[in-house]
């Protein structure tokens, strides 16, 4: 006997049609964008230090993990707010009617949410050639011998970040008087990684961060890679990194005396470290400065 089946059809909450632009900036202070509008979506993440962002509807300081969308026609501006700033701008065109969900919209984007941003970058690094600190583009240009289907992973990772957003959106009308564990393990970790960047020059002891949130090494060890993916130390190191490249824009201090201030081993190691997590040694980085 042949089965009948019966094929289901399956909803597009969200469908991401186009990308226009991707950016990743990393400005001074003196950085300031006097604004635009155009015929497609913007979302903006702050990835360090803070912005002021100008809208039709309010002025904002946006600060490390928020986010915000621009809806088409809005007009929108940026500049830095007392602060070095670094953040990652995608515009993109959707018509789905579930975008309304983030018609002046902002928050602060989960930790758990975070992963989603670089995986757009990375995809987007590898399929597309990007200016850097380039905000005048106006087109991507594909790379020559670009990775396989990466077009694809930047659309679907940037839906899959806005479906959970609006899942988010319709839990908060749904949040218990008590706090679960989860959203008690969230606030941990935050409060942790606040401690560790307001702690990264001079030596850090994980026994004083254990002492600040109250919990046991291997608790916190093991929460803190569960929750990031990654390590308490890696964290601080990339934080440490991220220090130096601002430290190296300032001009103040030589690379020893950089790697003194954020307790490296010694200036080598320090060179070291810098290079692994940017892919530029210290004098390379500073070459790329007097370029720009």
């Amino acid at each position: 006997m042949k089965a009948t089946y019966i094929k289901t059809h399956l909803r597009t909450l969200i469908n991401v049609t186009k990308i226009v632009t991707i950016h990743y900036y990393e400005f001074d202070k003196s950085f300031t964008f006097g604004g635009e509008s155009h015929d497609f979506w913007e979302m903006v993440y702050v990835d360090k230090g803070k912005v002021l962002v100008k809208s039709e509807r309010e002025e904002l300081v946006l600060g490390q993990g928020d986010i915000i969308f621009h809806k088409p026609n809005e007009f929108h501006a940026i500049r830095a707010y007392d602060s070095e700033p670094n953040f990652f701008v995608i515009s993109f065109v959707s018509h789905s009617p579930a975008m309304t969900y983030f018609k002046k919209y902002h928050t602060r984007l989960d930790h758990k949410l975070r992963p989603f941003i670089s995986a757009i970058i990375q995809e987007a690094e590898a399929t597309f050639t990007i200016p850097k600190n380039e905000p005048t583009l106006t087109q991507l240009v594909k790379k020559e011998g670009a990775i396989l289907g990466g077009e694809q992973f930047i659309k679907t990772y940037l839906e899959q970040l806005l479906i959970l957003l609006i899942r988010d959106i319709q839990n908060v009308s749904r949040l218990k008087v008590f706090p679960s564990k989860e959203s008690m393990e969230h606030h941990l970790i935050s409060s942790i990684q606040s401690y560790l960047e307001e702690h990264i020059e001079g030596e850090l002891k994980i026994a004083e961060v254990c002492a600040y949130v109250g919990y046991s090494k291997s608790y916190l060890y093991k929460l803190f890679r569960e929750q990031t993916g990654t390590t308490i130390a890696a964290y601080r190191t990339v934080l440490r990194v991220g220090r130096a490249k601002q430290l190296i824009r300032e001009n103040r201090l030589n690379f020893s005396q950089i790697s003194d201030l954020l307790s490296f081993d010694n200036p080598q190691y320090f060179s070291r470290v810098f290079k692994r997590i940017t892919g530029m040694s210290p004098s390379e980085f500073k070459q790329t400065l007097s370029l720009e």
